[in-house]
């Protein structure tokens, strides 16, 4: 059901009917109004540049192919019900339980009943979300929604009690919505360091294993095979382990922050949530020929993502999982994230994005299919798989130490998750050959 009801015992609070879109131009550590989002015919949601923005020389489209710079109501591409652009900035599944727990108190099945309306989401929201645009109730005055510092216990608590359902104090309510808008699934936070911005990944309560370890050790294995990835580090809280991400939308100037634009594969194929399992490596392979920065040493580190997604068994490699970087003109490849293997009983798996045709079965040999649309030659795309293998079976043993993984989570991991045999079928030979 959709609801706009406050907490028990308090009057129900009005939908909102638009929100203002402000954003960080290149190089800028302050924003600017760009337009406003407000409800369309049916569900949707259209937008409208503010004249102000027009008429600025050096303002972009927030995406050429959805929202081009003019004048006039721009409803959304066919099949979405909002510019996929503007959606990128709202939060997901976490970002969505927080707000939930913050308007209503509920969480689990409860919350799992409850969907507040998308503007509801932009203006709840915390406003350091990823990217480089915020939304505001004002079109003329820019009020941060910024959270109060806390220890990553004090988060951890709160992330916690959001799983159980738990109302907030006001404090930590304050503190964890910073973070609402952050995409994902699992509990996390955001804090800051010095020059530096962190996404902080908390253990969930049904953790089965250190789940926040085996991405810590993906995040590290990745880098090692020469793939572009997000830098992290490990902690710990309340016991329990917390993984941070470096963010890499954020860039420290003398005056403040600056924000990098990002648009997710999801908005660049021009799908949504209810259409992602039409999304398409090989169509976003086209995209990247036709419209990034260095197409072929993109292609390249793309198909090694991949690669390397089925090598270590992250099939949560949806189309939210991998972004872009956009500066009004260009696209460039923002680096890798969320490579966190999934749990698995068995040896098949699918990846979440087709890779071949229809086909998305987590082998190498379909990847060595697609390989033409990379613009990779089959002797290429083997050299890529025997070099990462070969660096997975030797720097896993070495990287788990440095997480410091128990002997029981790496004999769990090691053969299903990571070098799973399924991901080898029907290329054994090939891959044991020298390269």
């Amino acid at each position: 059901m959709t609801s706009n009801a406050k907490r028990p015992g308090e009057a129900p609070k009005e939908a909102p009917k638009e929100a203002y879109a402000w954003v960080w131009l290149p190089g800028a550590t302050e924003p600017i109004v760009a337009g406003r989002l407000a409800k369309g015919p049916g569900e949707t949601l259209v937008f409208n540049y503010g004249r102000s923005y027009l008429e600025r020389r050096e303002s972009i489209a927030l995406f050429d192919r959805e929202l081009p710079l003019r004048v006039g109501e721009m409803a959304p591409l066919t099949g979405l019900t909002m510019p996929g652009c503007l959606r990128d900035a709202s939060p997901d599944a976490w970002g969505r339980r927080v707000i939930i727990n913050h308007t209503m108190g509920l969480a689990g099945d409860a919350a799992a009943a409850v969907e507040l309306d998308e503007l509801t989401y932009l203006l709840e929201s915390g406003s350091d979300r990823i990217g480089a645009l915020d939304f505001q109730a004002s079109a003329t005055r820019y009020v941060a929604r910024v959270g109060q510092s806390a220890p990553l216990a004090t988060l951890l608590e709160a992330a916690e009690l959001v799983e159980r359902g738990v109302p907030l104090s006001p404090e930590l309510d304050i503190a964890l919505r910073h973070g609402s808008s952050i995409g994902g699934a699992r509990p996390k936070a955001m804090i800051v360091d010095g020059d530096i911005k962190f996404i902080a990944k908390f253990s969930a309560s049904n953790d089965l294993y250190s789940v926040v370890k085996v991405e810590f050790i993906a995040m590290r294995l990745a880098k090692a095979c020469g793939l572009n990835v997000a830098r992290v580090r490990l902690a710990s809280a309340l016991g329990k382990d917390v993984l941070l991400i470096e963010r890499f939308d954020r860039v420290r100037a003398a005056d403040g922050w600056r924000r990098r634009a990002m648009l997710s594969a999801l908005t660049l194929l021009e799908l949504d949530e209810m259409m992602a399992r039409h999304a398409s490596y090989e169509t976003l392979a086209e995209i990247v020929r036709h419209r990034f920065e260095e197409p072929r040493e993109t292609l390249r580190e793309l198909f090694g993502r991949l690669v390397f997604n089925i090598l270590c068994g992250n099939t949560d490699d949806h189309a939210r999982n991998h972004a872009a970087f956009w500066d009004g003109k260009e696209l460039s490849l923002t680096p890798a994230y969320d490579i966190c293997p999934q749990a698995r009983t068995g040896n098949v798996a699918s990846q979440a994005m087709l890779i071949h045709g229809a086909q998305k079965q987590s082998q190498l040999a379909i990847c060595l299919m697609a390989a033409g649309a990379f613009l990779l030659t089959a002797p290429e795309a083997l050299a890529i798989m025997r070099a990462q293998i070969a660096i997975i079976r030797r720097e896993f043993d070495r990287i788990c130490d440095e997480a410091s993984l128990t002997a029981v989570d790496r004999t769990l991991i090691k053969g299903r998750q990571f070098l799973n045999p399924y991901a080898f079928e029907g290329l054994e030979t090939q891959l044991s050959e020298s390269a």
